[in-house]
C-alpha cells in the first residue's frame, strides 16, 4: 500500500467523527421535540413526582409568610419595632441562602430523596417546636434552622424536574411547580391569620404545616422518584469539580444576569409579601367610615397573591412556549418587561392605599401578575444554559446570591427605613402616629419599585446572550454523547479493517 492511500483514510476517519457528532446533535434534538410536544408520554409515577414536589413547595412558601400574615401579633408579644420584626425574616433567609451552595454541592453528588427528606424533617420539626418559645432571641434562632432545612429542598427540587423533561414539557412542569410560589405564600397569610384568630393565639398559624411536613416526608422516601442526572437529556456527562462549577458558571452570561435579575425579584417579593399586608392596614385604618382589622387584611392579601399567582405564573409560562419557536429570546424579553409593568402598578398602588380602599388592592393585584410572569421562566432559563451535572449547584448558587442581595435584606432594610423615618418625622420624645407611621413605611417601599426597574433591564440585557448560551449547553450534551458512542464506531471500524 503506497503512501497517498493512507491520507484519504485518515481524512475519512474524522469525516466519520464529524459526522458521528453531527447525527448525535440531531438525534439529541429529535428525541428532545418529540419528548417536549407530547405530555401524553408522561408516566404516572413522573406525574406523581412534580405532585409531590409541587405539594411540598406549597407547605415551603406557606411556612414562610405564616409570620407576616400576624405580624402585628408578633410585635406586640414581643416588644419589637419594624426594625426587629423585618430581622426574623432576615434571620430564616441568610439561614437558608448560606447553606443553599452547601445542599447544592451535595444534590449533584449524593442521593436528592434523601437530602430532601432530611431537609423537610428539619424545618417541620422546627417550626413546630419553636412555635412554643416566648424569647424573641431563641424564636429568631429557631427560624434560621427552618431555613437551613427549607434551602435543602429548594436547591434540589427544580433538578429533579429538570431530570425528568426537555423542552416545553419541562417549562410546563416547572409552571405547575411554581404555582406554590404565590398560592403558597398566600396560603400562608391565610393560614396564619385564621388559625390564630380561631385559636385566640397567632402561635397556632404555625403548628399547621408541620404535620403536612411530615406526610411530605413519607411521600418523598417511598413514592417520589430520584432520576439518574441528565437522564430526560440522554447526558452521560460527568460531574466535575466544584470549582470549575463555579468558574463555569461566573463565566455564563445568561446565568449571571438572569440571576441578577431574579435578585431584583427576590427583592422586591420579599419586602412586599412580608410588609405588604401591615402596610394597607395601616393605611386603610386612616381612612374615616373603615373598620377593619389586620387579619382581614391578611385574609385579603393572600387571597390576592394567590389570585395573582394563578393567572401570573401559568401566563408566563403559555406566553413563552407560544413566543419561543418564532423568537428564541422570548423568556427573558418576558420576564424583563413584567417587571416594568409591575413596577408603576405597585408604585400607584402604594400611593393610593391612604385614600382609596379598592384601589391599592387592584393595583397590587396587577402589579404581582406582572411580577409573576417570570418564576417558571427564570428556573427553566436557569436549567437550560447549564449542563446537567452543574444543575444543583448552579440552583444554590442562584439562591445563594438572589437571597444574599435580596430578600435576606429587604425586610430588615425597609424596616430600618421605616423606624429611621419616624424618628425624623416625629418630635423628640413622642410617639410616632399613624400618619408618621404610614407615611414612614410607605416611602422605605417605594424603594422596591425602583429595584423592579433595575431587574427588568437585566432580563432585557439577558436576551442579548440566552441563544448562544443554549446552543453551547445543547452542544456539550451532543458531544458527550458521541464521546460515549465512539468505541464502538471504532470497534466497528476494526473490525471492517480486519476483514480486508
Amino acid at each position: 500500500m503506497d503512501q497517498s492511500s493512507i491520507t484519504p483514510n485518515t481524512s475519512n476517519q474524522q469525516l466519520v467523527i464529524n459526522s458521528d457528532n453531527e447525527s448525535a446533535t440531531a438525534l439529541l434534538q429529535e428525541k428532545q421535540t418529540r419528548r417536549r410536544e407530547n405530555l401524553s408520554e408522561v408516566s404516572f409515577l413522573e406525574f406523581m413526582t412534580v405532585g409531590i414536589l409541587c405539594f411540598i413547595n406549597l407547605i415551603n412558601y406557606m411556612d414562610r409568610f405564616t409570620l407576616a400574615g400576624v405580624l402585628g401579633d408578633v410585635k406586640e408579644e414581643f416588644k419589637i419595632g419594624d426594625d426587629c420584626a423585618g430581622f426574623l425574616q432576615t434571620v430564616f433567609v441568610v439561614a437558608y441562602m448560606v447553606f443553599a451552595p452547601i445542599f447544592g454541592y451535595l444534590g449533584d453528588r449524593y442521593s436528592r430523596r434523601v437530602i430532601m427528606a432530611f431537609g423537610v424533617a428539619l424545618w417541620s420539626l422546627t417550626t413546630f417546636f419553636g412555635s412554643f418559645i416566648g424569647n424573641f432571641v431563641v424564636f429568631s434562632f429557631f427560624r434560621g434552622l427552618v431555613g437551613i432545612g427549607e434551602a435543602s429542598y429548594s436547591t434540589i427540587a427544580p433538578t429533579i424536574i429538570s431530570d425528568l423533561f426537555v423542552g416545553n414539557v419541562r417549562s410546563k412542569m416547572l409552571a405547575f411547580f411554581y404555582f406554590a410560589i404565590p398560592v403558597g405564600s398566600g396560603l400562608g397569610y391565610i393560614v396564619g391569620s385564621v388559625a390564630g384568630a380561631a385559636a385566640g393565639n397567632w402561635r397556632w398559624g404555625l403548628r399547621v404545616t408541620p404535620f403536612m411536613g411530615a406526610i411530605a416526608v413519607c411521600l418523598i422516601l417511598w413514592v417520589m422518584m430520584d432520576p439518574e442526572r441528565g437522564q430526560a437529556e440522554e447526558s452521560h456527562m460527568k460531574p466535575t469539580t466544584y470549582n470549575q462549577d463555579i468558574r463555569a458558571l461566573i463565566r455564563n452570561p445568561s446565568f449571571m444576569l438572569s440571576t441578577l435579575a431574579f435578585t431584583c425579584v427576590a427583592f422586591v417579593t420579599g419586602a412586599l409579601a412580608w410588609w405588604g399586608p401591615q402596610f394597607i392596614f395601616l393605611g386603610l385604618t386612616m381612612q374615616p367610615d373603615v373598620n377593619i382589622t389586620i387579619e382581614r387584611v391578611s385574609l385579603i392579601f393572600g387571597v390576592i397573591t394567590m389570585v395573582a399567582g394563578l393567572l401570573g405564573v401559568p401566563l408566563g409560562a403559555w406566553l413563552g412556549a407560544g413566543l419561543l419557536k418564532r423568537f428564541p429570546r422570548a423568556h427573558p424579553v418576558i420576564c424583563g418587561l413584567g417587571l416594568l409593568v409591575s413596577a408603576p402598578a405597585m408604585t400607584l398602588g402604594l400611593v393610593l392605599t391612604q385614600g382609596y380602599f379598592y384601589a391599592p388592592f387592584i393595583l397590587m393585584f396587577i402589579g404581582e401578575v406582572a411580577l409573576n410572569l417570570n418564576w417558571a421562566i427564570v428556573a427553566d432559563m436557569s436549567l437550560y444554559v447549564v449542563i446537567p451535572p452543574r444543575r444543583s449547584t448552579a440552583e444554590a448558587f442562584q439562591i445563594l446570591i438572589s437571597h444574599m442581595f435580596g430578600d435576606a435584606g429587604s425586610p430588615y432594610l425597609v424596616g430600618v427605613i421605616s423606624e429611621s423615618l419616624k424618628k425624623s418625622l416625629s418630635p423628640v420624645d413622642t410617639e410616632p402616629t399613624s400618619i408618621v407611621k404610614f407615611k414612614s413605611l410607605q416611602y422605605a417601599l417605594f424603594v422596591t419599585c425602583f429595584v423592579e426597574v433595575i431587574g427588568g433591564i437585566f432580563f432585557l440585557l439577558t436576551a442579548i446572550y440566552i441563544v448562544r448560551d443554549k446552543l453551547k449547553v445543547d452542544r456539550a450534551i451532543a458531544e458527550a454523547e458521541a464521546q460515549t458512542a465512539e468505541p464502538s464506531h471504532s470497534s466497528a471500524h476494526d473490525a471492517i479493517g480486519g476483514g480486508d
